[in-house]
This record gives C-alpha cells, sequence and structure tokens, in this order.
C-alpha cells in the first residue's frame, strides 16, 4: 500500500526539491547573504585600486627622486672637470623656435653638449630610429631619439659659436640597459668622467677661450619669457 502523506508535506517536499536554497536557509546558516557578498567583493575591489595606486604613486616618486638624484651626480661630475659649465639653458633654435640644452662644458678642445636621459630598466633603439622605447617593470614609454635630439642643440651652439668645435653626448642616469650595442657618445652616468677626460676634439684655431665661453653665456636665454615660449612650442610639438 502506498504511504499516504499529508497535503502540507507534499507541498514542502516539492519546494525543497526545486529550490534547494529555500531548504538552506530554513535549517542551514551559510554565513553570507547576498548583500555580505556583494560588500566583500566592494571591498576587494577598493583594496587592489588602492594597492594599484598606491604602487603607481610610489613608482613616479622613485622617478622624480632618481631624476634629481641623477642630475645632481651628473653636476658634480662637470664642475669637476671645468668651472666653464652651464646647465638648463635656452639658444635660438638651428631651425627656428627655440631649443633647449641640458649640460654644456668647454673642455680643452672644444664644448661638449650633454642631453640627460634619467631612466630605469631597458632601452630599445638605434642611432637610426626616430623614437625608441624604455621598458621599466610594467610601464612603457616612447621617447624621441636623444641623438637625433642633441644633434640640433648643437648645431644651434655651433651657430653661437662657430669657430669652436661642439660635440654631442647622451648620459643616461639610473639602472637603464640597452639591447644593443650603442655609439660611443651614449653612456651611463657612471662613465662620464672618464669620457670627458679621455675626449679628443681635434684641430682648433680658437685662441680665445674665455671670449668664446662669454659668447655662449651672452646668447643663453634664463628669462621666464623665454621658457614660456619654449614651454608652448613643445606643448604643440
Amino acid at each position: 500500500m502506498t504511504p499516504r502523506f499529508p497535503p502540507n508535506t507534499i507541498i514542502i517536499a516539492s519546494i525543497t526539491t526545486a529550490w534547494p536554497s529555500v531548504a538552506a536557509e530554513d535549517n542551514v546558516v551559510t554565513g553570507l547573504s547576498n548583500t555580505g557578498i556583494g560588500m566583500l567583493i566592494i571591498a576587494i575591489a577598493a583594496a587592489l585600486l588602492i594597492t594599484l595606486l598606491f604602487r603607481t604613486s610610489a613608482a613616479q616618486v622613485g622617478r622624480i627622486v632618481a631624476k634629481r638624484i641623477g642630475s645632481h651626480r651628473i653636476r658634480k661630475t662637470l664642475y669637476g672637470r671645468s668651472a666653464n659649465v652651464m646647465e638648463d639653458f635656452i639658444l635660438p633654435g638651428a631651425y627656428g623656435g627655440l631649443t633647449h640644452i641640458d649640460h654644456a662644458i668647454l673642455t680643452s678642445g672644444g664644448i661638449l653638449c650633454i642631453q640627460t636621459k634619467h631612466y630605469n630598466g631597458v632601452v630599445f633603439g638605434d642611432s637610426r630610429e626616430p623614437q625608441w622605447t624604455n621598458v621599466d617593470g610594467v610601464h612603457r614609454r616612447r621617447f624621441l631619439n636623444p641623438l637625433i635630439q642633441n644633434e640640433g642643440r648643437c648645431k644651434a651652439l655651433q651657430i653661437v659659436i662657430p669657430q669652436v668645435p661642439v660635440a654631442g653626448l647622451v648620459v643616461f642616469t639610473g639602472a637603464v640597459r640597452f639591447t644593443s650595442a650603442q655609439e660611443k657618445n651614449v653612456i651611463h652616468l657612471g662613465d662620464l668622467d672618464s669620457y670627458i677626460a679621455k675626449f679628443v676634439f681635434g684641430p682648433c684655431k680658437v685662441t680665445d677661450w674665455d671670449a668664446a665661453w662669454m659668447t655662449v653665456r651672452a646668447a643663453a636665454l634664463t628669462d621666464d619669457a623665454s621658457r614660456r615660449d619654449l614651454n608652448a612650442q613643445l606643448s604643440f610639438s
């Protein structure tokens, strides 16, 4: 004989079979409601966002600090070699407009026009490419070929002092590695002192070096208006 159950028992059994969650809510404590799960997901997302922002800010601060330390070390090396050093100045560009020069130093045979790059990580690029690439961890950035940039700066200096030899030099600060062999005038900061000591310009007819250097100093634009014009020029480039 088939057992007979009260009608309410059959209804409850059907609901339990169709919706197990209802049975769980009636009989088992799960520990998390839908609201609790949602709040947990929001909390995890917020924690990840804070971590990402902190790492990004820390990386930016690290780059700023490394740049300042690198600039200080370059100045210390240059002034250790010569009293005739100029830095962070503007000249009329060789092809119009204005150009910015990071450092210039008067040596025994001429003037070195130095451009500095403050990067860590790996640098890809050669003398023929218009842009180089820096990869530092998860950060990847493109920048103008510093050799091409510095060529224009050297020409701007040469216009001011046509009788004086001018050579370009690119100095990388930070723990940077190159993926291919670089030109001889692309060096690390640690090699700057020895590079200046060994560098030879070649024959030169200049007899009054002081006058030549004073000509460069007189041509340099250091006023606020020139800096605003340069910044405006760079913003459109």
